[in-house]
């Protein structure tokens, strides 16, 4: 038996010393036809470019690496070998697993969203694939990977083209139906929504720049996915989550966005937490009636963990509505929001968790005993604001007589005082710092002059 265990062990180091040895290394120059090698290619080859442009639609369908040359005179690491598709389909379509991407400046590919058109495209179930430290510019969908387990997408560029409408660009790196997947540290601008994620699951995104997009995130019908450490500035949401569950959404940032700092749309058993939302402010010119910018909007989302998150100047700082119950909201900080809290519902709400609280920068109670907990119960919508939210030409009367005595009745008689959130154990002080730029310095957000401005630059 032991014999037996040797010469199968035997069998299987000389297979792979084998293979090892049948493994090839391809040095293609800029007269050389991309395809044609490609197609001789045997699976375990490598692959280098020269420093050239090679125009044409490639398809890859062998377990390869292919890597691009660096361009001496450039200070990317990304610019010497060029993948020019020529306007048309998918620069490169990838139909095997085990294939490594690097070092590719990847341009001009199809924009036709119908048949999806992208820069890098994948969509068989493969496994396996790797694409790092890649530039791509062009009108489509910078990646489509589908149905594919054990992809990483890292160090990338995904550049779209913002002379088109938005809704006529292509997602920076779109992933449907996808497992394991580890997206970190790429930089996506001018497409319509940097990540987009639907129908995927046991994914990580972190780390990732996004912006001058529609949505720097966007999740659909997904579950168990991490959404970690990534910022994104100039979009209209930074984070659009949407029909989704058991996502750990953490010490993420957002910045300058029109519409939404964080959107969540049915999301269920979610943690949203230790994240920064800054400057949510609809632009002048776009101003509506119910257009206000919201830090962060829940809607019809319940079961979820929102905690030791700042919102920091947005118009609202928190908009709750559509049966948004059942959520843990403590320990953030609400600083200089015109209206911190809009809630709808016929329902009260509780706002603290195992005593504490969170912070209200416009909360003028007192803490006696120094505890670091207002001794006085903090409601931030009560009856007056629900009637400001009907009627917004009321915010004039704010500080009238008329309106401080009809909050004075209200709090004698709660009898009719509606439904809406107490905060029991307000904090008196902020653990999160004010915040106006957060290591970066994207363009601000216009305000008209009327608009202050409520926290001080660095």
């Amino acid at each position: 038996m032991l014999y037996c265990c040797r010469i199968l062990l035997l069998i299987i180091i000389t297979g792979l010393a084998v293979t090892d040895v049948w493994a090839q290394q391809w040095h293609v120059l800029p007269k050389d036809n991309l395809q044609s090698i490609l197609d001789q290619t045997k699976d375990g080859d490598i692959v280098l470019l020269s420093k050239a442009t090679y125009s044409g639609n490639f398809i890859i369908n062998k377990a390869i690496t292919l890597i691009g040359a660096p361009d001496a005179n450039s200070t990317r690491t990304v610019s010497g070998s060029v993948i020019d598709a020529r306007g048309q389909g998918h620069a490169l379509h990838l139909q095997h697993s085990n294939i490594h991407l690097e070092n590719l400046r990847i341009i001009n590919w199809g924009d036709d969203l119908t048949e999806q058109n992208a820069g890098i495209y994948a969509d068989q179930k493969n496994h396996t694939i790797t694409i790092k430290n890649n530039y791509l510019q062009g009108d489509g969908f910078g990646m489509w990977l589908q149905n594919i387990e054990q992809i990483t997408v890292e160090d990338n560029t995904v550049i779209g083209n913002d002379t088109l409408r938005s809704a006529d660009r292509g997602n920076g790196i779109q992933l449907s139906n996808v497992k394991k997947a580890r997206v970190k540290g790429n930089n996506i601008s001018k497409t319509r929504d940097g990540l987009y994620i639907i129908s995927s699951q046991d994914n990580v995104l972190e780390h990732n720049t996004m912006h001058n997009l529609r949505y720097g995130i966007h999740y659909m019908y997904s579950h168990s996915n991490k959404v970690l450490n990534n910022f994104a500035f100039n979009t209209r949401a930074g984070y659009a989550l949407m029909s989704s569950r058991h996502l750990t959404v953490m010490g993420n940032r957002t910045q300058d966005s029109e519409d939404y700092g964080f959107l969540l749309n049915f999301i269920t058993y979610s943690t949203i937490s230790d994240n920064q939302i800054v400057n949510v402010w609809t632009k002048p010119e776009n101003k509506v009636l119910g257009r206000d910018g919201k830090g962060l909007f829940v809607y019809n989302s319940a079961y979820n963990t929102i905690a030791d998150n700042l919102i920091d100047t947005t118009e609202i700082g928190i908009h709750l509505t559509a049966g948004s119950e059942h959520t843990e909201v403590y320990s953030n900080s609400f600083i200089n929001n015109p209206t911190q809290v809009k809630y709808v519902s016929n329902k009260k709400q509780e706002w603290s968790k195992d005593g504490q609280g969170n912070y209200w920068s416009n909360y003028l109670g007192w803490d006696i005993n120094n505890d670091n907990i207002g001794d006085v119960i903090f409601e931030p919508n009560d009856g007056i604001d629900k009637l400001v939210w009907q009627y917004p030409e009321m915010k004039m009367l704010m500080d009238s007589p008329a309106v401080v005595i009809l909050r004075w009745v209200q709090k004698q008689f709660p009898v009719l005082k509606p439904p809406g959130v107490k905060d029991s154990f307000p904090l008196m002080h902020s653990k999160h710092q004010p915040q106006r730029i957060l290591n970066s310095k994207p363009e601000q957000s216009p305000r008209s002059p009327a608009e202050p401005q409520l926290t001080a630059k660095p």
